[in-house]
């Protein structure tokens, strides 16, 4: 095996799009993937099957690489703080990870930091629960585990304290939010380097089905440009204050009352940032590895007017691959990217991205595309989502 430039920790498809952007720029990547199949361990050679939990594996796996990035935020940050110790490089580094990694302790810091976020509190208790209805207005209200949890699991719509029992049983450490009144779920992505440079992406809107993201589009339509600057100023403040290397992506509420908070984080590239891959002069995968190895950002600026990036949600196709050339006969200007994972159901296996001048044409090409995938047929670009 050559020497790495880089390794990445986790084999989801966000490394495997890191690979797509690796070669082009002659980045050399050792991967630690968590079995042999996983999505990127499909495409990257020099790569090593191991417990991400387990610091000797992470050790082994990252020996001789200088720089670490990360396809989820999982690995214990002690660990990372080890591998740091050890001269590596890890980017973003355990003490700005703590933020992605927890929610109590990310509301926290962005309420010290004066970023606008829900209501909300740690509970660990039935009448803890109570209170914090009673002082935010009443119920319902949203409870989540403060790790773990993410595309719906490990968050609980609660109407009263009886519907929180599956929470509580849980035995997981639990952070209760006030119930926002929200017109529509945007995304703000800004890329930073050690160095302190940054550029910010458009704002987009995100769409979701059943907690888990099922379309994007960039720019979100119809964006107060006060709100969109807003947006990109709270992504550019978290990044800078947070010490974040590489993409953030925060996702936020635009409120009926005409303002954004900050619902999650993420630290590595982020699903609402696909739409890159086609539709920005640098994508975020290429922007996520000029970041962490400290080159010159590229341009985040749109390719085209509109693009929109529906996500390949598991169904009743079951061999993707040969149902592509059905997809491209219905849609030849779509592009694909399907994921090398076993389809099951819900879960993401790839997505389309299409782009143009006309939102309405290119929303529809690309959930047509996207149901030929899932279903084997088409809806005249049927997609269940509430419309703003």
């Amino acid at each position: 095996m050559s020497t790495p430039d880089l390794a990445v920790i986790g084999g989801g498809q966000l490394a495997r799009m890191m690979q797509q952007a690796a070669i082009g720029m002659g980045v050399r990547i050792r991967l630690l993937a968590e079995s042999p199949d996983v999505s990127a361990a499909q495409v990257v050679t020099d790569h090593i099957v191991g417990d991400y939990t387990d610091l000797d594996v992470l050790r082994n796996a990252v020996a001789d690489a200088p720089v670490v990035t990360f396809d989820h935020e999982h690995v214990p940050p002690e660990h990372l703080a080890a591998l740091q110790s050890e001269g590596h490089d890890c980017r973003p580094g355990p003490h700005a990870l703590l933020f992605a990694q927890d929610k109590s302790e990310m509301r926290t810091r962005l309420g010290e930091l004066g970023i606008p976020c829900p209501r909300n509190a740690p509970v660990g208790s039935v009448a803890e629960l109570d209170d914090f209805a009673a002082a935010a207005g009443g119920y319902p209200v949203v409870i989540k585990t403060t790790r773990g949890g993410y595309d719906g699991k490990g968050v609980w719509m609660v109407g009263s304290a009886t519907d929180a029992e599956e929470a509580f049983a849980s035995h997981r450490q639990l952070i209760v939010e006030e119930k926002v009144d929200f017109v529509r779920e945007l995304s703000a992505l800004v890329a930073r380097s050690p160095s302190g440079e940054s550029r910010s992406y458009p704002v987009v809107e995100s769409r979701q089905v059943n907690g888990v993201c099922k379309e994007v589009i960039a720019p979100a339509p119809g964006l107060d440009s006060s709100l969109e600057a807003s947006a990109q100023d709270i992504a550019a403040t978290v990044a800078d204050r947070l010490d974040v290397t590489g993409i953030l992506a925060v996702e936020l509420f635009e409120t009926r009352d005409g303002r954004i908070l900050v619902n999650e984080l993420a630290m590595r590239p982020h699903n609402t940032g696909h739409w890159t891959i086609d539709g920005a002069h640098t994508s975020q995968f290429e922007n996520h590895l000029r970041a962490v190895l400290d080159l010159p950002l590229g341009p985040t600026t749109a390719r085209a007017k509109w693009t929109v990036m529906v996500n390949i949600l598991g169904g009743a196709v079951d061999n993707l691959q040969a149902q592509a050339a059905t997809v491209l006969t219905a849609e030849p200007g779509v592009k694909v990217h399907l994921y090398g994972k076993a389809v099951e159901a819900g879960r993401k296996v790839g997505h389309v991205t299409a782009y143009g001048n006309d939102l309405a044409a290119v929303q529809k090409s690309a959930r047509r595309a996207a149901q030929l995938f899932e279903t084997g047929h088409s809806e005249a670009g049927r997609l269940e989502v509430k419309e703003s």
